[in-house]
C-alpha cells in the first residue's frame, strides 16, 4: 500500500491522491493567468492624499513594486515549471531530447495533461503538487484571490404558464450559492429539485 506523497493518505499504488491530483491539476490551470495578473501589480498603490499629509514625505521611493519586478525579471515560476517538465519529461520518455522552450502557459497544460501518468508513475508527484502549489500561494500573496466566477448551471425548466411554457433562461450562481433564475424567480432548494433540473435537460446543456 503507498501513501501520498503530498498529504499521506493511502493511495493503493498511486504516488498522489486523486483530491490532491485534481487540486494540482486546477493549479497548473490558474498559475498563467495568475503569473501575468503579477504585470498589474508592479506600480504600488498610492495611498490618499489625508495619509500622505499625516506621513509626511518618506524620502524617495521607488515608482515600480520592486518584489514583484524582481519576480517578473527572474522569470522564477515560468524556470521551476520549465525544470519541472524537463524532468518528467525525461522520467517518461528518457530517449527523448529535451523539451524546447515554449512559455509558462504551454508548459502548465503539458504537466496538465501528462497528470495520470504523474499521479500513477512519478515518484516526485508530491514535490510538484507542493511546489507549484507554494507558487500559488506566492502569487495569490501579491495579486489578491481572484473573485469568484458564476458558474453556469444549466436551463431553467420551470413551467411558467398554464399552457406550460418552459422557461429556458439560463442558470447560474457563485459558488455555494443557491440557484436561482433570475428570469422567472424559480428556486431549486433542495437535492431533489436539482436532481429534476439536471435530468430535464437538453441532452447537449447536461
Amino acid at each position: 500500500m503507498t501513501t501520498c506523497t503530498l498529504c499521506e493518505d493511502e493511495t493503493g499504488e498511486a504516488y498522489l491522491c486523486e483530491r490532491d491530483t485534481h487540486a494540482l491539476a486546477g493549479r497548473l490551470a490558474r498559475l498563467p493567468d495568475l503569473v501575468a495578473e503579477l504585470g498589474h501589480h508592479l506600480v504600488p498603490r498610492v495611498s490618499g492624499l489625508a495619509e500622505h499629509i499625516a506621513s509626511g514625505p518618506a524620502g524617495p521611493r521607488s515608482p515600480l513594486n520592486e518584489d514583484v519586478l524582481d519576480l517578473m525579471m527572474s522569470g522564477h515560476f515560468a524556470a521551476v515549471v520549465r525544470l519541472w517538465r524537463i524532468d518528467v519529461q525525461r522520467e517518461r520518455w528518457p530517449q527523448h531530447s529535451p523539451p524546447p522552450p515554449a512559455g509558462v502557459a504551454a508548459d502548465c497544460r503539458w504537466l496538465g495533461m501528462e497528470l495520470e501518468w504523474i499521479a500513477a508513475r512519478y515518484p516526485a508527484a508530491g514535490e510538484l503538487a507542493r511546489e507549484v502549489r507554494s507558487m500559488e500561494g506566492t502569487i495569490l500573496s501579491i495579486v489578491g484571490a481572484p473573485p469568484p466566477r458564476p458558474q453556469r448551471i444549466g436551463l431553467c425548466v420551470a413551467v411558467t404558464d398554464d399552457q406550460g411554457t418552459v422557461c429556458g433562461a439560463v442558470l447560474t450562481r457563485l459558488p455555494g450559492q443557491p440557484v436561482r433564475c433570475r428570469w422567472c424567480r424559480t428556486e431549486y432548494r433542495t437535492e431533489t429539485d436539482l436532481l429534476l433540473l439536471r435530468h430535464h435537460q437538453p441532452k447537449a446543456t447536461a
